[in-house]
């Protein structure tokens, strides 16, 4: 059993925290720290540009598109409550690039036609910034287009000066993907030779051996620090560098050692700058690529990582009524995470079926799935349409956990004018912005209460978290409480689709002051034997504890 376990997930260091979004400029050497502040506890939202706003007709959302929908997303006014209140955004890959979804660039320099122009993102930024919004932005730095520049100058032969920018060798070594069966080594037909792309041949693989390319991926990252990102969104870390088949393509040392050397160099340039990494793995594995939180608080390598094993037993947990997997895997970051860290937990995103899909649009379920998230340590981030309920499209491929967002039921959707680039999800009649905007009782105004009582609450922002749930048996809610110096919280969660009784918690204190609760929720109840809390079936509450 493990039971009142605290949960270091967010600094013990308190960072200071600035509202606006201020210029960044250079520095002559390495920053000591982060300067994280504005992120610890913030609530970032995934856009892909292409299906949130079209601005020109063309049926492809776009940078103006977007700008015209930043006030939905946060209008900076903090006693307003239409908007959705959200901190940051996270841009899939806005760069020059062949494909629709963007993560093969042949420009790292140059925004995809399709989007804009360099001054439409500079406009985007300062119009968010404006508000309050940060930006980060998806670097896609394990490879590039085989249409790159680089790669067509490389592929010209073993004389290329460029050669070295990728991996090559005279036969096909065999090697198959580490998570399934295609092959990861592609024949070039201009010499015959073979070069590495891990993840198909139109994205061959950078060689992080060559110095050449280090420094040319940390001048990338100045340059759009420059300009005022607010940090980056970095694809496929684990697979930087490869040193042989299976597992010889994960997480290797190199990898780790080139995600120091460009932190550190991001830090040096602007250490108010996130870094956030996809690393598609177990907890244990995650926890590496934190880095030293000694030689850096936060971490000397990436300060934030996505947390797909939560997400993962957070689906499951509201899937099969059972809050014991939950607690479990909050237990073991508890036990493997370095102290101080910035967790990046999150429901879904754009490589996975949508979560209104994977709970059969079960309102009770998505309820909780959103009060989990936005209760829990760390730097949550949500995927666009999941605050309106936006199922999958009809299919596996990836263009339908990426389609349109629906402002309203018209033929348009309010997203374009014209055509849209691809299909509308079913159910947009109801899964769209204006019939829960003004609804109390819609997905999407849930969404904003839990944002605010989030962002009122120092305990839910930035405390760390004793859980209260054991994880060695079925459990039918998940209770944690939440603690930021004086200010403490009890949270409770029933994943099942039945009433249940939460507690009794030991819990000093003697009044229950509400923060946010689902409807039909009573307040908890003060017993001989500590907190007791009725709850409806998927319902949720949050209490300030005096």
């Amino acid at each position: 059993m493990r039971l009142n376990r605290t949960a270091t997930l967010l600094a013990a260091l308190l960072l200071v925290s600035c509202s606006a979004a201020p210029a960044v400029t250079a520095a002559p050497e390495a920053a000591s720290s982060w300067d994280h502040g504005w992120a610890r506890g913030a609530v970032f939202y995934e856009v892909f540009v292409r299906s949130f706003a079209d601005s020109n007709g063309d049926g492809i959302g776009d940078l103006q598109g977007l700008i015209s929908r930043l006030d939905y997303l946060n209008d900076g006014d903090p006693k307003t409550t239409a908007d959705l209140g959200v901190d940051a955004l996270w841009l899939m890959p806005v760069f020059d690039s062949p494909s629709y979804h963007g993560y093969d660039t042949v420009d790292y320099e140059k925004i995809e036609p399709d989007y804009g122009t360099g001054a439409d993102f500079e406009r985007l930024l300062a119009e968010a910034h404006k508000r309050g919004i940060r930006i980060i932005v998806d670097f896609v730095m394990n490879h590039s287009s085989s249409k790159h520049p680089w790669f067509v100058e490389a592929s010209s032969g073993a004389a290329s000066p460029r050669r070295s920018w990728y991996e090559w060798r005279g036969n096909d070594p065999g090697w198959k993907q580490p998570w399934g069966s295609g092959s990861t080594w592609h024949r070039n037909p201009r010499d015959g030779a073979f070069y590495y792309g891990i993840f198909w041949s139109g994205m061959p693989d950078l060689n992080f051996r060559t110095p050449a390319v280090r420094e040319e991926m940390k001048r990338l990252a100045g340059h759009w620090l420059a300009k005022g990102v607010d940090g980056f969104r970095l694809d496929a870390t684990r697979h930087l560098v490869a040193n042989g088949p299976g597992e010889g393509q994960n997480n290797q040392p190199e990898t780790h050692a080139y995600l120091k050397e460009f932190a550190g160099h991001v830090r040096s340039a602007a250490p108010r700058a996130v870094l956030v990494g996809e690393n598609w793995t177990e907890t244990p594995v995650i926890a590496t690529y934190f880095g030293d939180t000694a030689a850096v608080p936060g971490g000397d390598e990436l300060p934030m990582n996505f947390n797909f094993p939560l997400a993962e037993a957070i689906v499951q947990g509201l899937t099969s009524g059972d809050a014991a997997g939950i607690a479990g895997k909050l237990a073991e970051m508890a036990e493997v995470y370095p102290a101080g860290v910035d967790d990046a937990p999150f429901l879904t995103n754009h490589d996975q079926t949508r979560l209104a899909t994977q709970l059969d649009n079960d309102p009770a379920r998505l309820r909780a799935a959103a009060a989990i998230l936005l209760t829990l340590p760390g730097s949550p981030f949500l995927y666009y349409g999941e605050e309106i309920g936006l199922q999958n499209g009809p299919g596996g491929a990836d263009e339908f956990k990426r389609t349109p967002m629906p402002w309203h039921a018209s033929p348009g959707g309010g997203f374009s004018t014209g055509k849209p680039w691809h299909d509308f999800a079913p159910g947009r009649e109801t899964a769209n912005v204006a019939a829960q905007a003004r609804n109390r009782a819609s997905l999407h105004s849930h969404y904003r209460a839990l944002i605010r009582a989030r962002k009122g609450s120092a305990a839910l922002r930035l405390g760390n978290l004793e859980l209260l749930t054991a994880d060695d048996r079925s459990a039918p809610v998940l209770a944690y409480l939440r603690q930021s110096g004086k200010d403490r919280v009890l949270v409770v969660h029933n994943v099942t689709g039945a009433a249940a009784v939460a507690g009794p918690f030991k819990i000093q204190g003697k009044k229950a002051t509400a923060l946010f609760t689902t409807p039909g929720t009573a307040a908890p109840a003060r017993g001989r034997d500590g907190w007791t809390v009725k709850l409806p079936a998927g319902a949720s509450g949050v209490w300030k504890i005096k």
